[in-house]
């Protein structure tokens, strides 16, 4: 399987089958991305394989140990070796073919953003709106 950043500077592969996901909901996830959760994976360091834009990669780590790893360029989240382990964390959004993972674990779901939350009445778009007005409608 391969993966990467938004502007395609930072690349990778990973070897054999991918583990299922997990999405965290805790506000350090929700501020690291931006969205509800962060979707990841972790796989085995004898699996995983950098392929071009080690060089873009900076990092972040709070006092706490939280840790996070994103292109310069475009500033996507990208994958990190896990300190201590033999492990990689890879964010799920970077994968290309993503076909047999899903996700099987929600965690920190006390500190999950209440807007969070689904609506029986939420709109729901096979693509995106046709304008940005369009959009505003829907809000």
């Amino acid at each position: 399987m391969k993966g990467e950043c938004l502007c395609g500077e930072v690349r990778f592969e990973i070897d054999g089958a991918l583990p299922n996901l997990y999405q965290c909901h805790c506000s350090l996830c929700r501020r690291a991305t931006g969205s509800a959760a962060n979707a990841a994976t972790f796989v085995q360091r004898a699996h995983f394989r950098w392929v071009s834009g080690q060089e873009r990669i900076r990092s972040f780590q709070k006092p706490g140990g939280y840790r996070t790893d994103f292109c310069s360029v475009c500033g996507s989240p990208v994958p990190n070796a896990l300190r201590g382990t033999e492990m990689f964390w890879v964010p799920a959004g970077l994968l290309t073919d993503l076909v047999a993972s899903r996700i099987s674990a929600h965690l920190h779901l006390a500190s999950a953003a209440a807007w969070e939350q689904e609506s029986d009445d939420c709109v729901r778009l096979e693509g995106g709106p046709e304008s940005l007005e369009s959009l505003k409608q829907l809000l």
